[in-house]
């Protein structure tokens, strides 16, 4: 099944649920939603060597140039330094890059620094991890608001025909007829799949240039290739629906 066909939004499969948040600004990086198996639990992130679990400051120069914001710690847990974060997206749509990352990176205010994830792992709606030099509940608690990056390359890997929101952003768009119809500005979930948001440059009445808009549902009906390669999205869809 292509992403189009199911219908997703963070795993932008052409169609499939996903999980959205006002924090994300990259668009949810959720994947398509997947069967649960019964009793197949996550498993926790391995060990970092004692040696390496510790928290370092990062600045604008050293942070990695393909992070994407996932989530924010929301609170502690319970008393031995485990932060409770909220994800943009569920684990198993994508948030499950929470929980395989090897290194959160951590913006709180204008404050940059890194950490390795020791372990992490779901608990009820939300994520909750155990971070390199966060060794009780104060310290802790006083990582509140802050917010959670990724390295995109630390994304777990996905099924063929299946897209990160991310990846899916700044894409041209055209259709099968060849018409450019813009470029991808933003990935919405409307509860039933994915819709691409398309910016292009237009003109109003008074002949001002101004930003036209065009919404196009990700399903394989109008969503037929998505070449990442070629930075381009063909669809069927005429330019003036």
């Amino acid at each position: 099944m292509s992403e189009r066909d199911s219908g997703s939004s963070g795993r932008a499969k052409a169609t499939s649920r996903a999980k959205t948040s006002d924090q994300a600004p990259f668009g949810a990086f959720v994947r398509k939603p997947v069967e649960k198996s019964e009793g197949k639990a996550k498993a926790d992130v391995v060990p970092v060597a004692s040696g390496a679990a510790e928290m370092r400051p990062e600045t604008a120069e050293s942070w990695p140039a393909d992070v994407v914001e996932v989530g924010k710690i929301v609170d502690a847990y319970g008393l031995k330094g485990w932060v409770k974060v909220a994800a943009h997206a569920d684990a198993g749509h994508g948030g499950d890059a929470l929980l395989s990352a090897k290194r959160w990176w951590l913006m709180q205010g204008h404050e940059r620094r890194s950490t390795p994830s020791l372990q992490a792992k779901t608990h009820s709606d939300s994520v909750v991890a155990q971070l390199g030099g966060v060794a009780d509940r104060d310290v802790a608690l006083a990582m509140r608001g802050t917010r959670i990056y990724i390295s995109r390359s630390e994304f777990p890997a996905l099924e063929a025909d299946e897209f990160y929101w991310v990846d899916l952003l700044g894409l041209d768009v055209v259709n099968v007829a060849g018409v450019h119809l813009g470029k991808v500005a933003d990935m919405i979930d409307n509860g039933a799949h994915s819709v691409l948001r398309i910016e292009y440059p237009a003109t109003d009445k008074s002949g001002k240039p101004v930003t036209g808009e065009r919404l196009i549902p990700f399903v394989g009906v109008f969503v037929k290739t998505v070449d990442q390669t070629a930075g381009l999205i063909t669809v069927d869809w005429e330019a003036d629906y």
